[in-house]
């Protein structure tokens, strides 16, 4: 039965980093890595940006095994033992532990009907299932118009590709933008070539040919349409994957709860990443965020708390996006629902939008204004309340 000092359920950016956390404060201490995917760690935000731009395959590798770390690929963890320090994976293989980080991340929501005709991107594999398709078909669906969604329909058509995106929402990004910047996506993404269907709905997948037909239903008319696609793809969210904690009686709410030194209800069991739901000081409640950032940043925590020290993660994530030539970065919450300040130097080019809510700054988009998270930070951090006019010109 093989033992660690330090064993972590999970195989993506946040592992990576906790293991480079843990090897800061401990150079020798055994480490052991099991994760879901055939590969090691990798870098996820290339799969739907850099990857499609012309950025080697090569850069993605986090290089984890050069940490002095055994890596346990291709391997579901099955139980967690938590009396007995112990989790056994779907090879019958039990691996003890001292200190046990959970970064298990997340699943992607799927729709009910489909099947395997709809990849749902998130995965190395999926980039290159994406990747072989582009480059011998031509014509592609994209459901969903949030982050994922976005940017995959953004880099299939700057390949060249045919890409017709379809979501329920009113505009692309309509969740977290402003209305008036949203409905200037679509007609941005219509300009390059991408026929973009708002209030859209889809109802059913078939195949038809070599392809797939996907039923799309139109909200205010109710009429549906029928659109074909040699590959469809779907990013219509994820979910934490909690199952292990659960069974194992952890708290779950919204992903594994974590205190502020990011263990998850036991003294040697830590959560970090996609999974993790953590209190934020400067917003004043939990959160639980799916971006490179956090991932980062929490997962290193994660793994320096292991490996003794006791600092808390009082760290506000931040995270950014690549659409043709728009880039943003974004910091707190995007809640479309909120109070809305734009303060725009170029209407939708160039711009800071400020989401108020009970009078604070709850979150702050810098639309191509780059430079600005530290001071958005210590902006969200200050207690309020704020006039419209405090704003103009504040970042």
């Amino acid at each position: 039965m093989p033992h660690y000092r330090y064993f972590i359920v999970g195989g993506g950016m946040t592992a990576d980093a906790a293991v480079r956390g843990i090897r800061e404060i401990d150079s020798k201490g055994s480490i052991g890595l099991l994760g879901r995917e055939p590969h090691p760690p990798y870098y996820r935000p290339p799969l739907s940006k850099k990857l499609w731009q012309g950025k080697p395959l090569d850069s993605v590798w986090c290089k984890t095994e050069d940490l002095d770390v055994t890596l346990l690929l291709g391997r579901q963890a099955m139980a967690l033992d938590l009396p007995q320090k112990r989790v056994v994976d779907d090879q019958g293989t039990a691996h003890t532990f001292d200190r046990l980080l959970l970064a298990t991340g997340g699943v992607p929501r799927r729709f009910s009907f489909g099947g395997d005709g709809i990849l749902y991107f998130r995965t190395l594999d999926d980039y290159q299932k994406l990747r072989a398709l582009s480059e011998t078909r031509r014509r592609f669906a994209v459901i969903g118009g949030g982050f994922i969604g976005s940017e995959i329909a953004a880099a299939l058509a700057m390949n060249g590709k045919e890409v017709v995106m379809a979501f329920p929402e009113e505009g692309i990004g309509a969740r977290a933008f402003p209305g008036e910047l949203s409905q200037f996506l679509n007609r941005y993404y219509g300009e390059r070539g991408v026929e973009v269907l708002p209030r859209h709905t889809v109802t059913e997948v078939r195949p038809q040919g070599d392809g797939w037909a996907v039923v799309l239903r139109d909200a205010q008319s109710a009429l549906e349409r029928v659109i074909q696609a040699d590959g469809l793809v779907a990013g219509i969210g994820i979910a934490p994957e909690t199952t292990l904690a659960e069974a194992a009686g952890l708290a779950v709410t919204n992903g594994v709860v974590v205190d502020e030194f990011l263990r998850a209800g036991h003294p040697d069991v830590y959560a970090a990443g996609d999974v993790a739901n953590f209190y934020n000081p400067a917003l004043g409640e939990r959160l639980r965020v799916e971006h490179e950032d956090n991932a980062l940043t929490m997962g290193r925590q994660a793994g320096r708390n292991m490996a003794g020290e006791a600092v808390p993660y009082h760290h506000l994530p931040y995270f950014y996006s690549d659409l043709f030539d728009l880039g943003y970065e974004a910091v707190g919450q995007l809640d479309a629902r909120f109070e809305l300040h734009a303060d725009w130097r170029e209407p939708y080019r160039e711009g800071i939008v400020y989401y108020l809510h009970g009078g604070r700054v709850r979150g702050v988009l810098l639309w191509n204004v780059w430079d600005k998270v530290p001071a958005a930070r210590t902006l969200i951090a200050e207690p309020g309340p704020f006039p419209a006019e405090y704003l103009k010109g504040r970042l």
